[in-house]
Formats: structure tokens, sequence, C-alpha cells
């Protein structure tokens, strides 16, 4: 296994960065994306070349097998993936999420446990936040951790849970208590192995087009050690945040990839394809939703890319997380939309590799956090209007 990229903070690094992660996504692209697609993989094999890279934890300290880097370098490893269209939701929630929750929250003792196996790839982890009856609502969270001596027993279900199928660990977020004043719950993060007793899944099927598969989870008395809670009792909200910003940014950056992926297509397209003896291009009517297309997309690169700087800067992204989230999501698929009207009927054959991406951005619109909960973020936080909800 190569040894981890050095950390990269300036422009030369960063062209280097995407062109070696290009290399490697674009030796798969979409026709391998397809095939792992039908045939129910988990494209380990991109996944082990990304994780060989030390691709996967460029974004994790050294000391953990990390590359030392920050957010902005692994939402470049996300973009490309995307770009070469073979987005990598595995990336966003396993080293993202569940990395960054783990630097920033767990003890020295669980770094060294759980760190350097996501780092390298040789692990993959999945995220088990939502609920059916809890919706965007985490203090409606009803899954249940009750201390038993040294041990949690958990008791509930999570719904649209992502990769579980190839997830070694499961991080859940549950009510280990009630606060007596608000009534809200008071949560914590809790690491669960994937094959622990009691633990029940069962896959949903959905329209994703996605080696990533989603699931119900149920659990049932899952006796997990105190020693596997990330950060204090109750304070389980703020730690799930450091990750959920993340998911936020990352999540822009693989709408972001796939959508310049697909205006590519597009603008390839539209010079070659003639119809009354000149390139289609020529027709404003179809050039300017792909230049529309552009400019809503250099935007939204942009504010991800500031997200990331700030994040990695360590103070408050909230607000820049969730417009990049928003910019991302709805430029992503103003692009794929442009993309599949140029190429009309073709557009929708899966030969021509466009319209198969489309539930991938179109859900990244409604989660992890829809577009509705972030104008609401935004009207409150950043404009100081009353709260709506």
């Amino acid at each position: 296994m190569t040894a981890p990229p050095t950390r990269l903070i300036g422009p030369d690094d960063d062209h280097a960065l995407r062109e070696a992660v290009r290399r490697i996504a674009v030796a798969y692209g979409p026709d391998y994306f397809q095939a792992q697609v039908d045939a129910g993989g988990n494209a380990q094999e991109l996944w082990a070349a990304l994780g060989a890279g030390g691709y996967l934890g460029v974004h994790l300290p050294e000391e953990y097998g990390g590359g030392g880097g920050g957010l902005r370098q692994l939402a470049m490893v996300v973009e490309e993936t995307a770009m070469a269209g073979v987005p990598a939701m595995s990336i966003l929630f396993s080293p993202g999420v569940i990395g960054t929750v783990l630097d920033r929250s767990a003890t020295d003792e669980q770094k060294a446990r759980w760190l350097p196996a996501m780092a390298t790839g040789r692990e993959r982890w999945s995220f088990a936040l939502t609920e059916p009856d809890a919706g965007s609502n985490a203090h409606r969270i009803s899954t249940v951790a009750a201390r038993d001596g040294d041990a949690y027993v958990l008791r509930g279900q999570k719904v649209y849970i992502t990769g579980v199928e190839s997830a070694s660990k499961v991080m859940v977020v549950a009510r280990t208590g009630t606060d007596e004043l608000t009534g809200r719950a008071r949560l914590s993060v809790l690491v669960v192995d994937a094959d622990a007793p009691g633990l029940e899944r069962t896959r949903i099927s959905t329209v994703m087009n996605q080696p990533e598969q989603s699931w119900q989870l149920h659990f049932d008395n899952v006796r997990v050690p105190v020693g596997d809670r990330v950060g204090e009792e109750g304070r389980g909200l703020a730690v799930a945040f450091t990750g959920l910003n993340t998911e936020r940014i990352l999540a822009s950056s693989i709408c972001t990839g796939i959508g310049r992926y697909a205006l590519r297509k597009a603008v390839e397209y539209a010079r070659s394809r003639q119809v009354w003896d000149v390139p289609i291009g020529a027709h404003q009517a179809v050039a300017h939703p792909l230049a529309a297309a552009h400019v809503h997309m250099t935007a939204a690169v942009e504010m991800t890319d500031k997200a990331c700087l700030r994040y990695d800067s360590g103070v408050e992204v909230g607000e820049l997380a969730n417009i990049a989230k928003y910019l991302g999501a709805e430029s992503g698929l103003r692009a794929l939309d442009a993309a599949i009207g140029v190429h009309g009927g073709n557009g929708v054959s899966k030969e021509y590799q466009l319209a198969t991406y489309f539930w991938i951005v179109r859900m990244l619109n409604m989660g992890p956090v829809s577009k509705e909960m972030i104008l609401n973020f935004v009207a409150e936080h950043s404009l100081s209007l009353p709260r709506s909800y």
C-alpha cells in the first residue's frame, strides 16, 4: 500500500490531488458504475484503489494513517469521483461524516482503534440518524439506549440508512435521556458492530441507481459497551453536528461533480450533433440552458469551497454549510436536467449515461437536509426572522 499523501494546502497541491484522483476514477467510469449497480456490487475495486492512494483519509490526521489535510481536500476527492461518473456516497458517510465525528469528538484511544482502518479504506461504516417518525426533528428520536452496567441496551429502529451492506460498524444516534425543562431528547452517539446480536436489517427498494443500498435497521436489545460511546452522554446532538455540517458540504460536492460530468457530456453532444446543417449548440435555445447551468454551478462550487475553508479553520460553519448544500444540490440538478434535455430522446437512454444519475441528485435535493429546512435556517439565523416551526 502506498503511503498517504502529505498535507495538501496550496494551489499546486490542489491540482496534483485532483489529477491523481481523476486518474483513478476515470479508469472505472460510468460503465463500471452501472455494472456495479446492476450486479448488486459495492464498487469495492474503486474503493480499494482510492484507499491505497491515501485519498479516503486525506483529511484525517497523519498519526492515524490520514493525509493531514482538511475537508477541502476530501471535497475535491468527492467531486472528482462524481465528475468521472462514479459518485461515491460511501465517501460522504464513512470517512466524511463518521471520520470527522471521530476526529473531533472521540478519545485518543478510540481514534487509535478506529481511524486507521477508516483512513486506509480497510473498513466502511454507516451512519444511522433518521427514523420513521422523527423526520428533520432530531429531538424526536425514539431509539433508546438505556444504561446497564458497563453497557447500553439499544432498542428502536432507523430508516433509510445508506451502505449498511458494506459496513463493519454503524454509528448510531440514540436517546439516552430527556431534558426535564424542555422535554427534548438527550442524545448520545454510539458505535455498534454491524453484526451485533439483536441488530436486524431490512433492505428498502428504491430507484436510486447507486451501489450503496438503503436499509431499515431494527435494534432489539443490542448491547453496546460504554467505551464505544463517542463524546459525552447526552451531548450527542453537538457531536453529530460536527459530521452533519460535513455531510451537507460533501453532498454539495457530489452534486456539483455529477453536474459538471453532465455539462461536459452535453457540451460535447451540442458541438457534434447537427440538425439543419449546424451544430445544435449554435442555437440559443440549446446553448442558454447550458450556459445558465454553468453560471449556477460556478457559484455553487465557489460557495462549497468557501464553506470547506471555513470549516477547516475551526469556526462556525452552519450558515455556509447550508448555503453550499442548497446551491450544490440545486445547480447539480439544473445541470443534469439541461444535459438530458439537450440530448432529447437520447437523454433517457442508458447508453448515454445521464438519466441514470438523476435520482442521486434529486434525492440530495431532499436530504440529508431539505431545501425547505435550509431556508428555515437561513431565515431564522441569517435574517433574524421569527422561527416558523
